[in-house]
């Protein structure tokens, strides 16, 4: 038989495993497992948008709260929470600029070395493949016929040996322009919130209001991060809540028991 004939026909007892070989571009077969109902988890867009609004709310009506307790002007408080708001989100987006450029200069790094490889050693890297699909539990004469067909495009070989060996796809590196734009927007979201009703407001007033609006918005982004990790709704909103209420409590207890006065 020949080496290029399907390794599905030849052994149809062969793992499911198999077919994941397959070209990228090809039309899935009638009645296979649909792989669309994956949520995508390696782009980082969604999760900086995220994590930054906790990180603004969080941080800015620990902070807001804090200046509060020193009962100072509404201005005072005002002008802080748009530093805080400022700073946070340039903070914010250069951080994940940085984190995902460095991921993802690493990553094309050891893409450029397998390359490399595959054209100065391409049997090497064909029995390379070949065992380890015979580790994943294919025999060896259907891992060589999977191997030879992988083989066959450069660029598919690339992309499975990428998938196999250092577990990414080159699909999914993420951008980090899109992520620092995503960091800096959503921080500002978060951060603005506990912010409003001193633009309306002040004293007492505008701290219960801050409190309020900081507790629910807390909720939303606990039950928003629970759709997208699968965890329980109530437990994320739960803990978001428990975690922002320390940290306000924290800092607006530090300030009130060091006796700090801005009035």
């Amino acid at each position: 038989m020949s080496d290029t004939a399907d390794p599905r026909a030849a052994d149809p007892k062969a793992p499911a495993t198999v077919p994941q070989v397959a070209s990228r571009n090809a039309i899935p077969r009638a009645g296979a497992p649909r792989a669309d109902h994956h949520r995508d988890v390696q782009g980082g867009a969604a999760r900086a948008a995220v994590f930054g609004i906790s990180d603004g709310l969080l941080t800015n009506v620990s902070l807001i709260l804090g200046v509060a307790a020193a009962h100072p002007a509404a201005g005072i408080v005002r002008l802080t929470g748009i530093a805080g708001l400022l700073a946070g989100s340039c903070s914010m987006a250069a951080g994940e600029y940085l984190s995902m450029s460095a991921q993802v200069e690493l990553i094309e790094h050891e893409v450029g070395i397998e390359r490399e490889e595959q054209r100065k050693h391409p049997e090497s890297e064909k029995r390379e493949l070949v065992n380890l699909y015979v580790a994943r539990g294919l025999d060896q004469e259907t891992a060589q016929r999977a191997a030879n067909a992988v083989h066959r495009d450069p660029e598919m070989a690339l992309d499975v040996h990428v998938r196999e060996e250092l577990g990414v796809s080159l699909q999914g590196l993420g951008s980090p322009q899109q992520a620092a734009l995503s960091s800096f927007v959503s921080f500002g979201l978060g951060a603005i919130v506990p912010l409003l009703p001193w633009f309306f407001t002040a004293g007492t007033t505008a701290v219960l209001i801050s409190i309020a609006l900081g507790a629910v918005t807390a909720i939303v982004v606990g039950a928003l991060l629970a759709h997208f990790t699968g965890r329980s709704k109530v437990f994320c909103a739960v803990r978001q809540l428990g975690l922002g209420t320390v940290s306000a409590v924290v800092v607006f207890g530090i300030v009130r028991l060091l006796g700090i006065n801005a009035a």
